[in-house]
């Protein structure tokens, strides 16, 4: 298995009863064990879409996507974990009984998942807000239990929409290097979709950038930061500015 996932010239069109709108053309990449793939392009361009169509939500009109060499089925989808914007917390549950959701709707609740569940909420900093609301947790404490919930049903992937855009800009930036470190800690493959160019260069291996709608891939920019650096201190590094400069460019050419 070269690839972990695979993305061989994809096109979606959305069929409405207006017509045909193409939302992604000609969609080429692949993504390697242990990658964390950032992906930017503009407002409305179809990054959601994408994503939609990586987990299998969606299908491809034309081309092809392969996780661990195989189509994306119902046999295989539950490799594949999805992390959105909204925490979706549920008010009337304890923080440890929302981590627990998945593991109860894939009928995997035993005394070892169980037991998981508490070393990573020790782990991550929420165990003595275990039996809290999630009303009663900060945003990016909210954040850090969902990525606990969806990490106790071990993806091999990790999709990221967008989930720390609903935060303030300081939260946004101690949760998303949080977030980043924990993923890369924990060797998980990710590829996260955002419109924040600071944290596509902060948090990725590689970027991807889109055209707008119909969306087709314009560029991807690797990125070279020493392996030791966390999302945050990249970010005060000479690299960072030229990769932010190179890539607004990119998004902000015409063709």
């Amino acid at each position: 298995m070269e690839y972990l996932i695979s993305c061989n010239h994809v096109n979606y069109t959305y069929h409405t009863l207006q017509g045909e709108t193409p939302a992604l053309c000609d969609i080429d990449f692949q993504v390697k064990e242990g990658e964390f793939i950032s992906i930017v392009g503009p407002s409305g361009c179809g990054k959601s879409t994408l994503l939609s169509l990586l987990c299998g939500i969606l299908q491809p009109s034309d081309g092809s996507i392969l996780f661990k060499d195989e189509p994306i089925s119902e046999k295989n989808r539950f490799g594949i974990g999805y992390m959105l914007q909204h925490d979706h917390l549920f008010e009337w549950r304890s923080v440890y009984k929302n981590i627990l959701l998945g593991l109860e709707i894939q009928k995997k609740l035993s005394k070892e998942t169980k037991q998981e569940a508490l070393s990573l909420l020790e782990t991550y900093g929420l165990s003595q807000f275990k039996d809290a609301k999630p009303s009663q947790l900060s945003g990016g404490m909210r954040q850090r239990a969902a990525l606990i919930r969806t990490l106790l049903l071990h993806p091999d992937l990790l999709l990221l929409d967008e989930p720390f855009s609903a935060l303030d800009y300081q939260t946004r930036l101690q949760v998303g290097d949080d977030i980043g470190s924990i993923i890369r800690e924990s060797k998980k493959t990710a590829i996260l979709v955002t419109h924040d160019l600071s944290e596509a260069v902060s948090l990725g291996d590689r970027v991807i950038v889109l055209n707008a709608l119909p969306a087709s891939v314009k560029a991807i920019v690797p990125m070279d930061f020493p392996s030791d650096l966390s999302p945050l201190s990249r970010r005060n590094t000479s690299q960072f500015k030229e990769y932010f400069n190179l890539i607004w460019k990119e998004l902000n050419e015409n063709g």
